[in-house]
């Protein structure tokens, strides 16, 4: 009986050991795992040495170990870039790779969140993830039964092929598109958004990528669920339809094609700010290529849903509606006055003066100057929303502020709106805020500009710019601009125009508009001739005065006639 019982006990106390080992591995990676979803445990964990104590876990014959090691390595590499090259120091990515093809499906599902983690930080780690086999791997996991594994799969393509174009062509090579579009049509929500987005990262680098995409059928399928009820299916199929269209003509019009009209106009209006921003660059995107395809975003109702979609946005969302109606209008007349019907003008000009990032206020500079330069009529229509002084604005307030390139941008498409908009500017009430000294030399010359091409054909015009005191602020501004790098005042030519202004641009626009004035008038609105005027009563004798004028009537007077001469009032003989 002692003989028998003796090594079951034995065998028991052993096994028991081994139990406790097991148990105490397990609940070693599962604590680890949960440590590793608090940020503020990770700089412990990482002094701890705890990728080395990970790794032979990995291999553990328990799959519930490996599977929680591999939770565990994937939340540590998902924090930061240090820890990423870690797992790959470690040499842990074959084995993840080699997992993927013989593991069951949870275990599949942590390898792939691992090689996701890795890839995600920087093109070297993705690269890395890719010399390491995973790509073929992750594409077989694509074919898997189980929504989970496609979709964690799903998720690190898109993340290996977001960072740039030869990455992505990797996963192309690896025939992961046309998956990729089988896991859109999957009923599971979360992996046809994963693999919307996973497409939508391919199609964004280059042309040929993008087409690529496109040879797969996608749009056929992707474009039909802009009606989606789900808002984050329908931020990633706007973010896609996107992608492609930008590229080039026909990509976009195949994106047209898909009959994308009006589920991406009720994109535009909805609650979700992605997908409205989303919808708005898909727009935008097709807007830019050609006149046809304005055309038709404008037959489509799409130019209200833009307007729309700019006075309901602020910041950053706002600058794709900007930049579409700059576009459409830039291509012809009838365009931008569509964009003008529509009442597009009003929140470009509101933005152009409300927004603080300057990115943004100078798209709106450039899509204004856009609308503006086709005709007076286009012109007037802004001028009667006050864009010019709001232009000139900011082009001298980013002259005392701006600095560096940013900077240097804004002024460069704020000067360039101006000078499209006031060359077709022919209203005096338009261009008269801007005749003023104050204004930079390089914009006062196209206002000027404007008057002598208007004031030497209309009377009536002639009037009122005395009136008004444009006659004066000419000969002030003629006077300014005579002042040499010292201060000194230089000579002045025939009607006043400084010397220093002849043989330029500035000089033949004064002289025009002169010319348009008796000389009288202009020297009487000259600068300092209400002090010439003084210096001639203090000049003035009038006793000299009379006896000159008595000199001169007897000279005139025939011999032999009297004249009786007559004093001036206050003066005796």
């Amino acid at each position: 009986m002692n003989s028998t019982t003796t090594p079951v006990a034995n065998t028991r106390a052993v096994l028991s050991v081994f139990e406790k080992y097991q148990k105490e591995r397990l609940l070693f990676v599962q604590t680890v795992a949960d440590l590793a979803s608090r940020e503020s445990n990770i700089e412990a964990l990482q002094s701890a040495g705890v990728m080395s104590l990970l790794r032979p876990l990995l291999l553990d014959n328990i799959p519930a170990i490996q599977q929680a090691a591999a939770l565990a390595l994937g939340r540590l590499a998902n924090y930061n870039e240090e820890l990423a090259e870690s797992v790959v120091d470690s040499d842990i990515l074959p084995q993840l790779v080699y997992s993927l093809s013989e593991q069951n499906r949870f275990y599949k599902k942590a390898a792939a969140f691992v090689l996701r983690a890795v890839a995600k930080h920087s093109p070297e780690l993705a690269q890395s993830v890719v010399d390491s086999g995973a790509l073929n791997a992750l594409v077989s996991c694509l074919e898997e039964f189980d929504p989970g594994v496609k979709e964690s799969a799903a998720w690190a393509l898109g993340y290996i092929a977001r960072h740039n174009g030869d990455l992505a062509q990797a996963v192309v090579d690896a025939s992961a598109v046309p998956l990729l579009v089988l896991c859109v049509q999957e009923p599971e929500l979360s992996l046809r958004r994963i693999a919307a987005s996973a497409l939508s990262d391919i199609a964004k680098h280059s042309p040929e990528l993008a087409q690529s995409v496109v040879d797969a059928n996608t749009i056929a399928f992707i474009a039909p669920l802009l009606g989606n009820p789900d808002a984050k299916l329908r931020r990633q199929v706007c973010s896609a339809l996107s992608q492609i269209s930008k590229h080039t003509v026909d990509l976009a019009e195949t994106v047209v094609d898909g009959e994308i009209f009006p589920n991406v106009l009720n994109c535009m209006k909805d609650t979700d700010g992605y997908v409205k921003k989303n919808a708005a660059t898909l727009i935008c995107e097709i807007a830019k290529h050609t006149p046809e395809l304005a055309q038709l975003i404008v037959n489509s109702g799409g130019i209200a849903a833009v307007v729309d979609y700019i006075n309901d946005s602020h910041g950053n969302a706002r600058l794709p509606g900007i930049m579409t109606l700059g576009y459409i209008a830039a291509f012809s007349e009838t365009l931008a006055l569509a964009v003008i019907v529509a009442k597009g003008v009003p929140p470009l000009a509101h933005a152009l003066v409300t927004e603080t990032e300057e990115h943004i206020k100078a798209a709106c500079a450039w899509s204004l100057g856009q609308i503006g330069r086709h005709s007076p009529d286009h012109a007037k229509t802004l001028a009667d929303h006050a864009v010019l002084p709001k232009l000139l604005k900011v082009l001298t307030s980013s002259d005392e502020n701006g600095e560096g390139e940013v900077g240097a941008d804004l002024k460069t498409k704020a000067k360039r709106a101006l000078k499209c908009i006031l060359e077709k500017t022919l209203h005096l009430e338009a261009l008269d805020p801007l005749l003023k000294q104050t204004t930079p030399a390089n914009i006062l010359k196209y206002v000027v500009g404007q008057f002598a091409k208007i004031l030497p054909h209309d009377v009536a015009a002639r009037r009122a710019f005395v009136t008004s005191g444009g006659l004066q602020r000419i000969q002030e501004i003629a006077a300014s601009y005579g002042s040499g790098p010292q201060g000194q005042v230089l000579g002045t030519a025939s009607n006043n125009q400084p010397n220093s202004l002849m043989g330029t641009k500035m000089g033949e626009y004064i002289r025009t508009i002169n010319e348009c004035y008796p000389e009288e008038i202009v020297r009487y609105y000259s600068p300092g001739y209400s002090a010439t005027l003084l210096e001639k009563i203090d000049d003035y004798n009038p006793l000299q005065e009379y006896v000159s004028g008595q000199a001169k009537l007897e000279a005139a007077t025939p011999p032999g006639e009297s004249m009786q001469p007559v004093l001036p009032q206050g003066l005796t003989a």
